[in-house]
């Protein structure tokens, strides 16, 4: 082997110590000083020089030394200097001088500015407790942050923290130009890869109160999610406790990898299957999706779990009639289940909570003015007619599709048909045949043609169908994808008004913002998947148990959302309240919630005409289209 000269040793371990950062070219920087010095006040002692020309005595090796350094430090020393083998020296050292403190003030400034970087890229260690942890980056973080923001309105100093690979300054940019008004939601953004257990080190996952791991916009998303929660709850350094972990995942193959590394403490998303369920449900009841965003969001009514002493005991009737401002729908049991409109005479356990629709946490107190439980006898309880067989339009196509058609058969009549219109060709997009084997009382037919196209929609005739369901494409970019869906209803709306029929749409939008000039062309419904996932993740980050709730509202089992002719539960056209409403309902059993009037449907202001969770003694008068809100099995 080849030996390494001395000098080539030297050279090497001097660059490796001044890459190494300030610190050793400083601590290089000291040892010439010494040296020079040093060197300076051996040749003044050698060679007896003195700062006096007329003095026959040298100053001598530590006076030489020390007047060497003054001139290293301070140019300005040596302007009355006499002598001209004294100038030399000290000449010398101020130049050596000069070169070292520009070395040592450039690095220093360096150095400050590398760790003034550091600090705006997010590499420093996060102290926050008991906040919310966002790992990962998306467009859902905006509605995220904003419903967390509501949420958290009445805590002290709450927290979010944010670990994506997008750079610290940049998101910080972002959120502040999309997230209207965080109120006193604090927000700690970091820098660094959610894969990397070194990174997610930094944002102190133990102190996190929840943690939620966002899916990244890529076909990888799934292995992401994977992985990234296998690395928290297999982490070396991991709390002792359970993590409260909410992740999302697209593919319903990957659940199954999912729920084995989340050990119990992941609570997962299938964000296909959430948006196919609602937009199923919804396109055979109008008003449906605005519900079920009313439910999600923070800014209003939405679900939660209180445990009431003065209950226990007493019956679920008994519950519903004991709150005012607070709707109750169901019962979340000691063994952990969830009852959704229970039989009225079902009896409360002693660590039983209810479960209930209000404005906060803190609002669900008993204060109802009076105990009215009892129907009225003016409604005879109809009999349940077998449901007809639907036509369904389905104008566009993505892999929402599959999920639709298969939900829609869950709740349809044998002999039901759906109309498939695409641009692309059957093969391209779908197998026909394969989609038919999977359902059992549907009809599936498909045809060739742009959705946006007035001709297209001549051909198909919307007037044969009883609900159409626009999909977004997302073969095009967001706002172009939303042009293409605008300028499809409005071609329906302008359709609808010269055939005299109003048609039951039921839209795909994938930009929030989008959905006022979706009112213009007077749809019905809309369906914004993004925003009705980051609801839901926010929800389960504030209550787990939740999940539990909307698993049951959004199947086919059990009890449902359901909007039910008004005329089926009160007289129409007399003053009443609502207290009236639901004792009727329950002898459908039924437990109802809310109401639309429909003379606000088109109305943004009014909330499109849903009112949930009304006050129980507030006077109203129905109208013959209007609506009651129920929780019902059929």
């Amino acid at each position: 082997m080849k030996k390494f000269s001395t000098r080539e040793r030297m050279q090497y371990y001097f660059e490796q110590t001044i890459s190494s950062g300030p610190t050793s070219l400083i601590k290089w920087l000291a040892l010439i000083s010494l040296f020079a010095v040093l060197l300076l006040g051996l040749l003044i002692l050698i060679f007896g020089i003195s700062s006096d020309p007329e003095s026959t005595k040298g100053l001598g090796f530590l006076e030489g030394s020390w007047q060497s350094l003054m001139a290293t430090l301070d140019s300005g020393t040596m302007g009355g200097d006499e002598g001209w083998l004294f100038r030399i020296v000290r000449f010398a050292a101020t130049i050596l001088g000069i070169f070292i403190i520009s070395v040592l003030i450039g690095s220093i400034s360096s150095g400050i500015d590398q760790k003034i970087d550091d600090l705006k890229r997010g590499r420093s260690k996060v102290l926050e407790e008991n906040h919310t942890l966002i790992l990962g980056w998306s467009e859902k973080i905006f509605t995220i942050l904003s419903e967390l923001a509501i949420a958290n309105e009445n805590q002290k100093k709450p927290s979010v923290v944010i670990l994506s690979e997008k750079d610290k300054v940049e998101a910080e940019e972002e959120i502040q130009s999309k997230v209207d008004d965080l109120k006193n939601l604090k927000i700690v953004v970091r820098m660094g890869n959610p894969l990397d257990l070194n990174d997610v080190e930094i944002v102190n996952p133990n102190g996190a109160k929840s943690i939620i791991v966002l899916s990244a916009e890529n076909s990888m998303s799934d292995m992401h999610v994977i992985k990234t929660v296998l690395g928290l709850t297999k982490s070396p350094h991991r709390k002792s406790e359970s993590y409260n972990i909410i992740a999302e995942i697209k593919d319903e193959e990957n659940m199954e990898a999912a729920e084995l590394v989340g050990n119990n403490e992941a609570i997962y998303i299938l964000s296909t299957d959430i948006i196919s369920r609602v937009a199923a449900q919804t396109s055979l009841q109008t008003g449906l999706s605005i519900v079920y965003s009313e439910l999600l969001c923070f800014d209003g009514d939405e679900i939660y779990f209180k445990r009431e002493g003065l209950l226990i005991g007493k019956s679920y009737r008994d519950a519903l009639f004991t709150y005012n401002t607070s709707a109750v729908i169901g019962l979340f049991t000691s063994d952990g289940t969830v009852l959704i409109n229970p039989p009225g005479d079902h009896i409360i356990q002693e660590n039983d909570e209810i479960i209930a629709i209000s404005e906060d946490d803190d609002t669900i107190i008993p204060n109802a003015s009076s105990q009215i439980n009892k129907a009225s006898t003016l409604i005879e309880k109809l009999e349940q007619s077998e449901g007809k067989a639907q036509k369904t339009l389905i104008l566009g196509w993505n892999n929402n599709g599959h999920k639709i058609i298969r939900e829609l058969n869950n709740y349809v009549a044998p002999g039901s048909e759906i109309l498939i219109v695409s641009e692309f060709s059957d093969s391209e997009i779908f197998d026909i045949s394969e989609l038919q084997k999977g359902v059992n009382h549907i009809i599936l037919a498909s045809e060739n043609g742009a959705i946006n196209r007035l001709d297209t929609l001549e051909k198909i005739n919307p007037d044969h169908f009883n609900n159409i369901i626009v999909l977004s494409s997302k073969d095009l970019d967001v706002q172009e994808n939303d042009a293409k869906t605008l300028i499809c209803l409005l071609h329906l709306r302008n359709m609808g008004e010269k055939s005299g029929k109003s048609y039951n749409i039921v839209t795909e939008m994938l930009d929030i913002k989008n959905r006022v000039l979706g009112v213009v062309a007077k749809a019905n419904d809309f369906i914004i998947g993004e925003n009705l996932i980051s609801l839901l993740l926010s929800q389960l980050s504030e209550n787990v148990h939740l999940k539990k709730v909307f698993d049951v509202l959004l199947t086919s089992e059990g009890s449902e959302i359901y909007l039910k002719p008004a005329h089926q539960y009160i007289e129409i056209g007399k003053e009443t309240d609502f207290n009236e409403v639901l004792a009727n309902a329950l002898e459908y059993g039924d437990t109802a919630f809310g109401y639309r009037k429909m003379k606000q449907e088109h109305s943004v202001e009014e909330n499109f005409g849903i009112r949930i969770n009304p006050k129980k003694d507030q006077k109203i008068i129905f109208d013959e289209n209007d609506y009651i809100i129920v929780l019902s099995e059929d």
